[in-house]
């Protein structure tokens, strides 16, 4: 028998787990990103392996597309955006977070609702990053131009539309 919960966050609620994830933010300040990184990548380890809800281990492994977008060497994500997406990964850095993820069940709770709210923050990055690897895994090998230039004309497009979209409108 499967047992289907629905959570509603109102706006108060949003607004709590903001602060929360700004506090992580500055408490995380002077850990080294490779640090940060690996932090994460145990977390979606640890909820695989522990028998979480489905919920919660498909929400963690929305964690990986953004440690892709930070190691991606071709995607070469500029310092403001990856500043952007490395504080998003400080929250899961913390173990003692709002709800200490060594509590069975629920301790991965919060990291599964925080994860949702990041990848709405970074929508626009991931979108980019998105349309990046399916553009360079259509190209073919011999289509005109080298691997090295395509995939940078693609990139400067796709980073000047995140820019674009994060810049306030006049």
């Amino acid at each position: 028998m499967t047992l289907s919960v629905s959570l509603e966050l109102s706006e108060s609620d949003v607004k709590h787990f903001r602060l929360i994830m700004r506090e992580a933010r500055k408490a995380v300040a002077n850990i080294p990103a490779e640090d940060i990184i690996e932090a994460a990548e145990q977390l979606m380890i640890d909820a695989a392996s522990e028998g979480s809800s489905t919920f919660i281990t498909k929400q963690l492994a929305k964690i990986r597309i953004l440690i892709d977008m930070l190691e991606d060497r071709e995607w070469q994500l500029p310092d403001e955006d990856s500043s952007r997406v490395l504080n998003a990964l400080a929250y899961f850095a913390e173990p003692e977070d709002l709800i200490p993820d060594n509590i069975p069940g629920i301790g991965l709770l919060d990291d599964a609702i925080m994860v949702e709210l990041v990848c709405q923050d970074l929508q626009v990055e991931i979108g980019a990053y998105e349309e990046f690897m399916t553009f360079r895994e259509s190209r073919k090998p011999g289509e005109s131009g080298s691997r090295a230039e395509w995939l940078e004309q693609k990139r400067k497009e796709l980073h000047g539309k995140i820019s674009a979209k994060r810049r306030p409108s006049r």
